[in-house]
Protein backbone atom coordinates (compact mmCIF):
# COMPACT_ATOMS: atom_id res chain seq x y z
CA UNK A 1 0.00 0.00 0.00
CA UNK A 2 1.48 3.63 -0.83
CA UNK A 3 1.99 5.72 1.84
CA UNK A 4 0.49 8.37 0.12
CA UNK A 5 -2.92 8.71 -2.48
CA UNK A 6 -4.85 11.42 -2.87
CA UNK A 7 -8.75 10.75 -3.99
CA UNK A 8 -9.95 13.53 -6.80
CA UNK A 9 -12.56 15.19 -8.69
CA UNK A 10 -14.72 14.16 -5.38
CA UNK A 11 -18.14 15.78 -3.63
CA UNK A 12 -16.63 15.62 -0.63
CA UNK A 13 -19.00 15.77 2.11
CA UNK A 14 -17.33 17.87 5.48
CA UNK A 15 -19.07 18.94 8.21
CA UNK A 16 -21.63 21.39 7.11
CA UNK A 17 -20.89 21.50 3.26
CA UNK A 18 -19.88 19.88 0.31
CA UNK A 19 -16.96 21.07 -1.67
CA UNK A 20 -16.01 19.29 -5.20
CA UNK A 21 -11.99 18.96 -4.89
CA UNK A 22 -10.03 16.05 -3.96
CA UNK A 23 -8.62 14.55 -0.64
CA UNK A 24 -4.92 13.55 0.53
CA UNK A 25 -3.71 10.58 2.65
CA UNK A 26 -0.73 10.11 4.16
CA UNK A 27 0.14 6.17 6.45
CA UNK A 28 -3.82 6.06 6.85
CA UNK A 29 -4.34 9.88 8.19
CA UNK A 30 -6.26 12.76 6.35
CA UNK A 31 -3.74 15.36 5.60
CA UNK A 32 -5.19 17.65 2.87
CA UNK A 33 -9.26 17.70 1.89
CA UNK A 34 -8.57 20.80 -1.10
CA UNK A 35 -10.99 22.52 -2.95
CA UNK A 36 -8.69 22.82 -5.84
CA UNK A 37 -8.63 20.07 -8.62
CA UNK A 38 -5.50 17.89 -8.33
CA UNK A 39 -3.96 16.47 -11.56
CA UNK A 40 -3.03 13.46 -10.39
CA UNK A 41 -4.63 10.40 -7.90
CA UNK A 42 -7.33 8.29 -8.39
CA UNK A 43 -10.76 10.02 -9.85
CA UNK A 44 -13.92 9.05 -8.18
CA UNK A 45 -15.68 10.49 -11.05
CA UNK A 46 -17.73 12.94 -9.17
CA UNK A 47 -19.05 10.83 -7.22
CA UNK A 48 -19.47 11.54 -3.15
CA UNK A 49 -16.57 10.94 -0.74
CA UNK A 50 -18.19 10.72 2.94
CA UNK A 51 -16.52 9.36 6.20
CA UNK A 52 -16.38 5.67 7.23
CA UNK A 53 -19.66 5.05 8.93
CA UNK A 54 -19.70 4.22 12.69
CA UNK A 55 -22.40 1.92 13.53
CA UNK A 56 -22.87 1.47 17.18
CA UNK A 57 -26.02 -0.85 17.60
CA UNK A 58 -26.67 -3.79 15.46
CA UNK A 59 -27.08 -7.31 15.95
CA UNK A 60 -26.49 -8.81 12.42
CA UNK A 61 -23.40 -10.93 13.63
CA UNK A 62 -26.00 -13.16 15.76
CA UNK A 63 -27.83 -14.10 12.36
CA UNK A 64 -24.24 -15.26 11.03
CA UNK A 65 -23.77 -17.27 14.35
CA UNK A 66 -27.01 -18.35 14.56
CA UNK A 67 -28.36 -19.25 11.31
CA UNK A 68 -31.00 -21.73 11.99
CA UNK A 69 -32.83 -22.69 15.63
CA UNK A 70 -30.29 -25.10 17.46
CA UNK A 71 -27.33 -24.18 14.41
CA UNK A 72 -24.38 -22.45 15.78
CA UNK A 73 -22.05 -21.65 12.67
CA UNK A 74 -18.10 -21.64 13.12
CA UNK A 75 -17.45 -18.03 14.93
CA UNK A 76 -14.64 -16.96 12.58
CA UNK A 77 -16.61 -17.91 9.49
CA UNK A 78 -20.06 -16.21 11.10
CA UNK A 79 -17.72 -13.12 11.94
CA UNK A 80 -16.00 -12.78 8.31
CA UNK A 81 -19.26 -13.07 6.65
CA UNK A 82 -20.98 -10.32 9.00
CA UNK A 83 -18.04 -8.21 8.66
CA UNK A 84 -18.08 -8.31 4.72
CA UNK A 85 -21.48 -7.14 4.66
CA UNK A 86 -20.54 -4.36 6.85
CA UNK A 87 -17.52 -3.31 5.00
CA UNK A 88 -19.92 -3.33 1.96
CA UNK A 89 -21.94 -1.07 3.13
CA UNK A 90 -19.78 1.84 4.00
CA UNK A 91 -19.46 0.83 7.83
CA UNK A 92 -15.59 1.43 8.82
CA UNK A 93 -16.06 1.14 12.39
CA UNK A 94 -18.79 -1.43 13.93
CA UNK A 95 -20.24 -2.14 17.58
CA UNK A 96 -21.05 -5.83 17.75
CA UNK A 97 -23.99 -6.24 19.93
CA UNK A 98 -23.50 -9.27 22.20
CA UNK A 99 -26.63 -10.19 23.96
CA UNK A 100 -26.09 -10.94 27.50
CA UNK A 101 -28.81 -12.30 30.14
CA UNK A 102 -31.12 -15.39 28.67
CA UNK A 103 -33.96 -17.33 30.32
CA UNK A 104 -35.84 -20.70 29.84
CA UNK A 105 -37.81 -19.26 26.61
CA UNK A 106 -34.65 -19.11 24.68
CA UNK A 107 -31.49 -16.54 24.46
CA UNK A 108 -27.91 -17.42 24.26
CA UNK A 109 -25.83 -19.50 27.33
CA UNK A 110 -23.67 -18.45 29.46
CA UNK A 111 -19.64 -18.90 26.85
CA UNK A 112 -21.76 -18.20 24.10
CA UNK A 113 -21.10 -14.38 23.70
CA UNK A 114 -18.07 -14.97 24.75
CA UNK A 115 -16.83 -17.74 22.17
CA UNK A 116 -18.07 -14.71 19.70
CA UNK A 117 -15.56 -12.23 21.77
CA UNK A 118 -12.27 -14.25 21.67
CA UNK A 119 -13.46 -14.38 17.36
CA UNK A 120 -13.63 -10.60 17.72
CA UNK A 121 -10.02 -10.68 18.80
CA UNK A 122 -8.22 -13.56 16.84
CA UNK A 123 -9.94 -12.37 13.55
CA UNK A 124 -8.32 -9.22 14.31
CA UNK A 125 -4.89 -10.77 15.05
CA UNK A 126 -4.79 -12.31 12.01
CA UNK A 127 -5.85 -9.27 9.86
CA UNK A 128 -9.33 -11.00 8.76
CA UNK A 129 -11.43 -8.33 9.46
CA UNK A 130 -12.02 -5.11 6.64
CA UNK A 131 -13.72 -3.01 9.59
CA UNK A 132 -12.74 -2.22 12.85
CA UNK A 133 -14.88 -3.83 15.28
CA UNK A 134 -15.71 -3.28 18.80
CA UNK A 135 -18.22 -4.75 21.60
CA UNK A 136 -21.30 -3.56 22.42
CA UNK A 137 -22.66 -5.48 25.35
CA UNK A 138 -26.97 -6.00 25.11
CA UNK A 139 -27.69 -6.10 29.12
CA UNK A 140 -31.06 -7.82 29.26
CA UNK A 141 -31.41 -6.76 33.18
CA UNK A 142 -34.28 -8.13 34.20
CA UNK A 143 -33.12 -11.62 33.30
CA UNK A 144 -31.67 -13.62 36.35
CA UNK A 145 -28.68 -14.50 34.88
CA UNK A 146 -27.64 -11.14 33.05
CA UNK A 147 -24.69 -10.45 35.59
CA UNK A 148 -23.42 -14.10 34.75
CA UNK A 149 -22.78 -13.72 31.49
CA UNK A 150 -21.66 -10.26 32.41
CA UNK A 151 -18.59 -11.74 34.24
CA UNK A 152 -17.25 -13.17 31.05
CA UNK A 153 -16.29 -9.61 30.06
CA UNK A 154 -15.68 -7.65 33.22
CA UNK A 155 -12.16 -7.37 32.06
CA UNK A 156 -12.68 -7.57 27.93
CA UNK A 157 -10.99 -4.15 26.46
CA UNK A 158 -12.60 -4.95 23.29
CA UNK A 159 -15.86 -3.48 25.30
CA UNK A 160 -16.57 -0.14 24.74
CA UNK A 161 -20.38 0.35 25.12
CA UNK A 162 -23.28 -1.26 26.91
CA UNK A 163 -26.83 -0.96 27.05
CA UNK A 164 -29.60 -1.02 29.61
CA UNK A 165 -32.44 -3.41 28.16
CA UNK A 166 -35.80 -4.33 29.62
CA UNK A 167 -38.05 -6.03 27.45
CA UNK A 168 -40.53 -7.39 29.78
CA UNK A 169 -44.35 -6.43 28.92
CA UNK A 170 -46.04 -3.36 29.35
CA UNK A 171 -43.43 -1.27 29.48
CA UNK A 172 -40.42 0.55 27.41
CA UNK A 173 -40.60 -0.90 23.68
CA UNK A 174 -43.77 -2.47 24.73
CA UNK A 175 -45.95 -0.13 26.38
CA UNK A 176 -49.36 -2.05 25.19
CA UNK A 177 -49.62 -5.82 25.51
CA UNK A 178 -51.27 -5.60 21.92
CA UNK A 179 -47.60 -4.80 21.30
CA UNK A 180 -45.90 -7.48 22.69
CA UNK A 181 -48.31 -9.96 21.84
CA UNK A 182 -47.93 -9.07 18.08
CA UNK A 183 -44.18 -9.51 18.31
CA UNK A 184 -43.37 -12.18 20.54
CA UNK A 185 -45.91 -14.36 20.32
CA UNK A 186 -45.54 -14.49 16.51
CA UNK A 187 -41.52 -14.81 16.51
CA UNK A 188 -41.88 -17.50 19.60
CA UNK A 189 -44.72 -19.26 18.31
CA UNK A 190 -46.32 -19.76 21.40
CA UNK A 191 -49.88 -21.23 22.14
CA UNK A 192 -52.54 -19.85 24.53
CA UNK A 193 -51.77 -21.13 27.54
CA UNK A 194 -47.62 -21.08 26.62
CA UNK A 195 -47.83 -17.05 26.07
CA UNK A 196 -49.66 -16.36 29.03
CA UNK A 197 -46.96 -18.47 31.30
CA UNK A 198 -44.11 -16.31 29.14
CA UNK A 199 -45.89 -13.40 30.22
CA UNK A 200 -46.21 -14.28 33.56
CA UNK A 201 -42.85 -15.08 33.97
CA UNK A 202 -41.25 -12.33 32.23
CA UNK A 203 -42.86 -9.73 34.44
CA UNK A 204 -41.62 -11.53 37.73
CA UNK A 205 -38.32 -11.54 36.98
CA UNK A 206 -38.35 -7.57 35.61
CA UNK A 207 -39.88 -6.94 39.10
CA UNK A 208 -36.83 -9.36 41.07
CA UNK A 209 -34.25 -8.51 39.13
CA UNK A 210 -34.29 -5.39 36.62
CA UNK A 211 -33.35 -2.35 39.01
CA UNK A 212 -30.61 -4.13 40.70
CA UNK A 213 -29.13 -5.53 37.80
CA UNK A 214 -29.07 -1.95 36.26
CA UNK A 215 -27.55 -0.76 39.35
CA UNK A 216 -24.54 -3.05 38.86
CA UNK A 217 -24.23 -2.74 35.17
CA UNK A 218 -23.49 0.58 35.23
CA UNK A 219 -21.67 0.67 38.66
CA UNK A 220 -19.32 -1.93 36.61
CA UNK A 221 -19.04 0.19 33.09
CA UNK A 222 -19.02 3.64 34.91
CA UNK A 223 -15.72 2.04 36.91
CA UNK A 224 -13.79 0.83 33.38
CA UNK A 225 -14.50 4.18 31.37
CA UNK A 226 -17.66 2.05 29.01
CA UNK A 227 -20.12 4.23 27.62
CA UNK A 228 -23.63 3.58 28.88
CA UNK A 229 -26.94 3.89 26.56
CA UNK A 230 -30.39 3.44 27.50
CA UNK A 231 -33.10 1.66 25.36
CA UNK A 232 -36.43 2.03 24.75
CA UNK A 233 -36.72 4.86 27.43
CA UNK A 234 -40.73 5.76 26.70
CA UNK A 235 -41.26 8.22 29.88
CA UNK A 236 -39.58 11.41 31.41
CA UNK A 237 -38.53 9.28 34.19
CA UNK A 238 -37.09 6.70 32.41
CA UNK A 239 -35.08 9.33 31.20
CA UNK A 240 -34.49 11.10 34.33
CA UNK A 241 -32.66 7.76 35.53
CA UNK A 242 -30.80 7.45 32.54
CA UNK A 243 -29.54 10.82 33.16
CA UNK A 244 -28.91 9.86 37.01
CA UNK A 245 -26.45 7.13 35.62
CA UNK A 246 -24.78 9.12 33.54
CA UNK A 247 -26.19 7.48 30.09
CA UNK A 248 -24.59 9.21 26.70
CA UNK A 249 -26.83 7.65 24.21
CA UNK A 250 -30.47 7.02 24.36
CA UNK A 251 -31.22 3.88 22.12
CA UNK A 252 -34.46 3.77 20.29
CA UNK A 253 -36.57 5.72 22.70
CA UNK A 254 -40.26 5.15 21.92
CA UNK A 255 -41.99 8.28 22.63
CA UNK A 256 -41.35 11.85 21.57
CA UNK A 257 -41.47 13.20 25.22
CA UNK A 258 -38.99 10.77 25.77
CA UNK A 259 -36.40 11.42 23.06
CA UNK A 260 -36.70 15.22 23.01
CA UNK A 261 -35.89 14.87 26.80
CA UNK A 262 -33.13 12.60 26.22
CA UNK A 263 -31.97 14.88 23.40
CA UNK A 264 -32.18 18.40 25.25
CA UNK A 265 -30.34 16.41 28.41
CA UNK A 266 -26.98 15.97 26.20
CA UNK A 267 -27.73 12.41 25.36
CA UNK A 268 -27.07 11.42 21.56
CA UNK A 269 -30.82 9.72 20.37
CA UNK A 270 -30.43 7.06 18.64
CA UNK A 271 -32.90 5.19 16.13
CA UNK A 272 -32.83 2.62 13.76
CA UNK A 273 -32.22 3.67 9.84
CA UNK A 274 -34.63 0.77 9.26
CA UNK A 275 -36.77 2.94 10.50
CA UNK A 276 -36.03 6.01 8.52
CA UNK A 277 -36.12 4.17 5.18
CA UNK A 278 -39.46 1.67 5.98
CA UNK A 279 -40.63 5.15 6.91
CA UNK A 280 -42.34 3.83 10.60
CA UNK A 281 -41.14 1.61 13.22
CA UNK A 282 -41.42 -2.37 12.94
CA UNK A 283 -42.65 -2.74 16.57
CA UNK A 284 -45.26 0.54 16.59
CA UNK A 285 -43.50 3.16 18.38
CA UNK A 286 -42.40 6.92 17.15
CA UNK A 287 -41.03 7.51 13.73
CA UNK A 288 -37.75 8.29 13.03
CA UNK A 289 -38.12 10.46 10.48
CA UNK A 290 -40.66 12.88 12.70
CA UNK A 291 -37.94 12.98 15.26
CA UNK A 292 -35.72 13.79 12.66
CA UNK A 293 -38.44 16.72 11.77
CA UNK A 294 -38.26 18.53 14.99
CA UNK A 295 -34.28 18.58 15.87
CA UNK A 296 -34.03 15.64 18.30
CA UNK A 297 -32.78 12.74 16.38
CA UNK A 298 -28.42 12.14 16.54
CA UNK A 299 -27.53 9.07 15.42
CA UNK A 300 -29.01 6.00 13.40
CA UNK A 301 -27.92 2.82 13.50
CA UNK A 302 -28.25 -0.45 11.04
CA UNK A 303 -29.74 -2.65 13.92
CA UNK A 304 -30.71 -5.13 11.47
CA UNK A 305 -29.92 -4.03 7.83
CA UNK A 306 -26.31 -3.13 7.53
CA UNK A 307 -26.69 -1.22 4.38
CA UNK A 308 -29.65 0.65 5.80
CA UNK A 309 -27.05 2.97 7.42
CA UNK A 310 -25.61 4.37 3.94
CA UNK A 311 -29.48 4.28 2.64
CA UNK A 312 -31.02 6.33 5.18
CA UNK A 313 -28.82 9.81 5.09
CA UNK A 314 -30.09 10.01 1.38
CA UNK A 315 -33.55 8.96 2.49
CA UNK A 316 -33.83 12.28 4.72
CA UNK A 317 -31.94 14.42 2.64
CA UNK A 318 -33.97 13.96 -0.69
CA UNK A 319 -37.02 14.88 1.54
CA UNK A 320 -37.41 18.53 0.90
CA UNK A 321 -39.98 19.09 3.81
CA UNK A 322 -37.61 18.11 7.20
CA UNK A 323 -35.01 20.39 5.68
CA UNK A 324 -32.35 18.26 6.56
CA UNK A 325 -29.40 18.55 4.25
CA UNK A 326 -26.84 15.55 3.62
CA UNK A 327 -23.81 16.97 5.55
CA UNK A 328 -25.98 16.87 8.43
CA UNK A 329 -27.26 13.55 7.33
CA UNK A 330 -23.92 11.90 7.06
CA UNK A 331 -23.13 13.22 10.73
CA UNK A 332 -25.78 11.24 12.03
CA UNK A 333 -23.53 7.73 10.85
CA UNK A 334 -20.61 9.43 11.24
CA UNK A 335 -19.05 11.78 13.24
CA UNK A 336 -22.26 11.94 16.05
CA UNK A 337 -21.80 8.54 16.98
CA UNK A 338 -18.33 8.61 17.04
CA UNK A 339 -18.15 11.45 19.18
CA UNK A 340 -21.30 9.69 21.65
CA UNK A 341 -18.71 7.06 22.25
CA UNK A 342 -15.40 8.92 23.32
CA UNK A 343 -13.78 8.09 19.15
CA UNK A 344 -12.73 11.41 18.43
CA UNK A 345 -10.07 10.42 15.64
CA UNK A 346 -12.90 9.37 13.30
CA UNK A 347 -15.73 10.34 11.81
CA UNK A 348 -15.23 13.25 9.73
CA UNK A 349 -13.03 14.61 6.82
CA UNK A 350 -10.67 16.52 8.40
CA UNK A 351 -7.13 16.92 8.55
CA UNK A 352 -5.27 14.60 11.35
CA UNK A 353 -7.98 12.54 11.51
CA UNK A 354 -8.51 8.65 10.00
CA UNK A 355 -8.87 7.63 6.63
CA UNK A 356 -12.01 6.32 7.17
CA UNK A 357 -13.92 6.72 3.78
CA UNK A 358 -16.45 5.51 1.67
CA UNK A 359 -16.84 6.82 -2.24
CA UNK A 360 -20.34 6.30 -3.04
CA UNK A 361 -22.61 6.87 -6.40
CA UNK A 362 -26.11 7.69 -6.68
CA UNK A 363 -28.25 7.32 -9.49
CA UNK A 364 -30.62 10.14 -8.51
CA UNK A 365 -32.20 12.00 -5.46
CA UNK A 366 -34.46 8.55 -4.23
CA UNK A 367 -32.43 5.99 -5.25
CA UNK A 368 -30.14 3.34 -3.19
CA UNK A 369 -26.90 4.88 -2.93
CA UNK A 370 -24.08 2.54 -4.49
CA UNK A 371 -20.88 1.71 -2.67
CA UNK A 372 -18.04 2.02 -4.87
CA UNK A 373 -14.91 1.53 -2.83
CA UNK A 374 -14.20 1.86 0.85
CA UNK A 375 -10.36 2.39 3.01
CA UNK A 376 -9.79 1.67 6.38
CA UNK A 377 -7.12 3.88 7.95
CA UNK A 378 -6.06 4.61 3.97
CA UNK A 379 -6.34 1.00 3.20
CA UNK A 380 -8.84 -0.22 0.88
CA UNK A 381 -11.03 -2.79 2.51
CA UNK A 382 -14.22 -3.17 -0.17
Amino acid sequence: MPSEMTLKNARVVLDDEIVSGSVTIRDGVIVDADTSSSDVGDDMEGDYLIPGLVELHTDHLESHYAPRPGVLWNSIAALQAHDAQVAGSGITTVFDCLRLGSDEFGGFKKGEMRVIADALETAAAEDRLRASHMIHLRCEVSASDVLEHFDDFRTDPQVRLASLMDHAPGQRQFQTIEQYTLYYRKKRNLSDSDFERFIAYRLEESSLYAAPHRKAIVEACTKRGIALASHDDATIEHVEESKGFGVRLAEFPTSFEAAQASHQAGMAVLMGAPNVVRGKSHSGNISARTLADEGVLDVLSSDYVPLSLIHAPFVLAADESSGITLPRAIRMVSATPARAVGLDDRGRIANGLRADLVRVRVRNDRSVPIVKSVWREGQRVA
